[in-house]
């Protein structure tokens, strides 16, 4: 009985803070990449380099700080315009939809992440996120239903008052 109690209460919890499972990235990570990067030189293998950009975009989005997700968004989309193999577009898409999380832009989250579960339809990671994503949008529109139905009470309220007042 208290187990059910306390999921309970872990479930309303995360309900209100907003808990995802999308993880998070320290600014020593990025820093890191940031690193690694610079150190790939004209003398490393093409590969390398892209490896080191993807670390690099992954930490970005992936962090607390607003202006590293959007830079994040940036190289992505930068890197999308060249053509690549469909699991590297699937990769920085999945990204992108992260990086749009994180932003609250949930719509164009969605449809990022719905583009990669069409390039690989079971791919675990791609289908968790779409989920996310479907939760918060939910959890908005009840909170925003919330938030209306008590402005709604007060006004009503308070013309009550007034009218009663009057009397």
């Amino acid at each position: 009985m208290d187990s059910k109690i306390g999921n309970f209460f872990d479930s309303v919890g995360s309900f209100f803070t907003g808990g995802d499972k999308i993880p998070w990235c320290d600014r020593d990570v990025i820093t890191e990449c940031e690193r690694e990067v610079k150190a790939a030189t004209d003398h490393d293998p093409e590969d390398r380099k892209k490896e080191s950009i993807m670390r690099l975009s992954w930490a970005l989005v992936h962090s607390r700080q607003a202006e590293d997700i959007q830079r994040g968004i940036a190289m992505l989309e930068a890197s999308l315009a060249s053509s690549s193999p469909p699991l590297q577009d699937r990769e920085k898409l999945y990204l992108l939809a992260v990086g749009y999380y994180r932003t609250g832009e949930y719509s164009n989250s969605r449809q990022l992440v719905e583009r990669c579960i069409e390039i690989q339809p079971d791919w675990r990671q791609a289908l968790v996120l779409k989920k996310t994503i479907e939760d918060k949008i939910a959890k908005d529109g009840v909170i925003g239903i919330g938030i209306t139905a008590t402005a709604v009470g007060l006004i009503a309220g308070g013309i009550a008052a007034a009218l009663a007042r009057k009397k």
